[in-house]
């Protein structure tokens, strides 16, 4: 369960002939609170419907990973497409550039490829495939959902599965803050299935298109991971072919079946 965001306090009752007209002041304001449009309960109900209402979504991807233990960072760049199909949801990322710390970016290719019920990555530069099945053949889930057990996307798929995983609180804004994006903070549960992953995942919601814009997981080892997802383009359409990918023949592949132990969140 989310923590509610409203507080009704109810003081100075001191004896049963407290004013009616008070007490109906008192409700009336409660009644205001839950139906402020930037409440707890507003937020998640406006993105579960923009997540629901998600055909097509297109976006560049800034994605900083920073060890403060080590002291280094390392930053990918590349492209997220996502789109659903006869009820079935695919999710494709193309990392092509790689600059750790302050050196000069460089070519890098890697690709993640999710079908709802297949996890597949594929390494150019270790010439190698692993692919991974995560759920039943007959039970696809959003490939949102998948995403976030490799890349700390969320906010995209169903809001109820983030309520089972996740505390979730709504971050005031700084004051020094312009943009005055609603930010949601998202503490792992003990019995999460990220518990072993993540201890806190925030994200940033855009004004606009009400979905996440910016999200920052903090690790188990407390390693810091930054996503920026850049020039979105929501629900105009991408061709279905974006979602083949061909496999070089020469590359190893290693096939790992399903943890039934482990489902998605």
């Amino acid at each position: 369960m989310c923590r509610a965001m409203i507080l009704v306090a109810l003081l100075g009752l001191s004896s049963a002939t407290a004013d009616l007209d008070a007490q109906a002041d008192r409700a009336g304001s409660c009644q205001g609170q839950a139906e402020d449009p930037n409440s707890i309960q507003a937020v998640l109900a406006d993105l579960q419907n923009r997540a629901a209402g998600l055909t097509f979504y297109q976006s560049k991807l800034d994605y900083v990973v920073r060890q403060p233990v080590l002291e280094s960072q390392a930053r990918r760049k590349g492209t997220l497409y996502y789109a659903k199909f006869d009820d079935r949801s695919y999710l494709r990322i193309d990392f092509n550039t790689l600059q750790y710390d302050e050196e000069k970016e460089q070519k890098y290719r890697e690709q993640y490829l999710f079908d709802g019920v297949w996890l597949t990555y594929i390494s150019y530069e270790g010439r190698s495939v692993q692919r991974q099945q995560m759920s039943e053949p007959n039970e696809p889930v959003d490939a949102f959902s998948l995403v976030s057990r490799r890349v700390p996307i969320l906010g995209f798929s169903k809001i109820e599965d983030l309520q089972n995983q996740f505390d979730i609180e709504l971050v005031q804004p700084a004051e020094a803050d312009p943009s005055g994006r609603r930010q949601l903070r998202m503490k792992v549960k003990p019995d999460s299935v990220y518990k072993d992953d993540y201890v806190t995942i925030d994200f940033q919601i855009d004004e606009k298109q009400g979905l996440p814009t910016k999200v920052v997981a903090v690790t188990t080892e407390q390693d810091v991971h930054e996503i920026l997802l850049i020039d979105a383009r929501v629900n105009r359409e991408i061709r279905r072919n974006v979602f083949d990918i061909e496999i070089p023949r020469d590359f190893s592949v290693e096939t790992i079946p399903l943890d039934k132990s482990r489902k998605p969140g």
